[in-house]
């Protein structure tokens, strides 16, 4: 029923998940609130232990979010999840990037969706209780769509480029997406931070 390689995906998947686990669980067994003797004098005591409990909150919610993300994603290969995304998506059309365009489109809406909870309580209770909060309902709301629709807009265009580069070069697809993926990045690390993070941050 399940091949070789569907148990070597599991296993990469599974030694991810316990080694970025196993290091989050050593950095919060780390952190205390007396402030190491290399510091002393450089940090002060009460905003160092702030500092120090606002980590330890933060590092548990990941450790929570990423299990429920990989518990998430190990269901979608045992019970052939994508297998079924991707047949809802030629279902509803059978135009190749459409489709590919559909597939991660469902994917990445569910998991947006799945870590809404994480990001509230990220926002409204981890940074209120140590006074770093300046997010009302409405911003959050706001950025949460804005997210959704730069991840469309962006994400959607390069993947639906590079499978338009791999339908008109085929064996020499990865010399143009590599260089497709390139100027992106390059154009993104020019320009993020005067087009991208002003939708959602004010500078100072």
């Amino acid at each position: 029923m399940y091949g070789t390689i569907f148990w070597i995906i599991i296993a990469i998947l599974l030694f991810d998940f316990l080694i970025e686990n196993y290091l989050d669980y050593l950095n919060i067994k780390r952190m205390g609130s007396k402030i190491p003797r290399e510091l002393e004098g450089i940090y002060d005591k009460d905003e160092y232990a702030k500092q120090q409990a606002y980590q330890r909150e933060n590092h548990r919610l990941g450790i929570y979010s990423g299990t429920l993300s990989f518990l998430i994603t190990l269901a979608m290969f045992v019970f052939f999840g994508f297998a079924i995304v991707d047949s809802i998506a030629w279902s509803i059309t059978s135009h190749a990037i459409l489709a590919a365009l559909l597939f991660f489109g469902i994917i990445m809406l569910a998991s947006n969706i799945l870590g809404i909870p994480f990001s509230v309580y990220d926002t409204f209770v981890i940074e209120e209780k140590f006074g770093f909060n300046k997010t009302t309902p409405k911003i959050f709301i706001s950025d949460q769509l804005k997210g959704l629709l730069l991840g469309a807009v962006i994400g959607g265009g390069l993947l639906a480029l590079i499978i338009f580069i791999y339908q008109k070069t085929q064996n020499l697809f990865w010399i143009y997406a590599w260089i497709a993926v390139s100027l992106f990045s390059i154009f993104m690390a020019m320009f993020y931070s005067n087009l991208i993070v002003p939708l959602f941050n004010k500078q100072t």
